[in-house]
């Protein structure tokens, strides 16, 4: 596999071609997501093959935004099959890295320990400092996009019921993150009263 090819076509085909109307999955939360999930793989030991196809995943893992913002995952599947063969990588990497895209759709629904990782890893920010700075992104791009025009109080209601639904998957982001995680959910539901 020729993961620094597949790496550099990505990256850059996404520099040049996102909308840039998309304010959260711009460029920059797939970098998020891709250190985040290295962040996560390296404290869970994951290593070798495993690894590449775990990185592979993140970095494609929002590249059907290129083509279609409403299925996008199923979408970032179709740009896999197209442009990994010319990287190297065999039908059956494609395969578990088509599986791991397709779980972090909404609701998750991871079902392999790699999959759980990129989940994960796409949903770290639940959990950091950085949390209502991302969250607010979405929303923005939400109404630009007119996908949902949500009022600042619905958003937020939103975010509850979101953040009380949600579980991370791996011990090392119960570990890292789940105790923010609440202190945000408490934050939004101070906002609230």
């Amino acid at each position: 596999m020729d993961f620094a090819g597949a790496k550099n076509f990505i990256l850059e085909k996404m520099e040049r071609e996102l909308n840039p109307d998309l304010v959260y999955h711009k460029l920059d939360h797939t970098l998020d997501v891709f250190n985040s999930a290295l962040k996560i793989a390296e404290k869970e030991g994951v290593i070798g093959n495993d690894l590449i196809l775990l990185k592979t995943a993140a970095l494609y893992h929002d590249s059907g935004m290129l083509l279609r913002y409403v299925g996008h995952e199923e979408a970032s599947v179709e740009i896999i099959e197209e442009v990994l063969p010319r990287f190297e990588y065999s039908e059956g990497d494609i395969e578990i890295i088509s599986n791991m895209i397709l779980t972090t759709k909404l609701p998750q629904g991871a079902n392999t320990f790699l999959a759980k990782i990129l989940c994960d890893a796409d949903l770290d920010y639940l959990g950091r400092d950085d949390y209502f700075m991302i969250s607010h992104c979405l929303r923005h791009e939400w109404i630009s996009l007119d996908i949902n025009k949500l009022t600042l109080l619905e958003w937020y209601q939103l975010q509850v019921k979101f953040l009380e639904t949600h579980e991370y998957f791996t011990k090392c982001a119960v570990i890292l993150r789940q105790v923010k995680k609440e202190e945000n959910l408490k934050q939004i539901k101070e906002l609230l009263k």
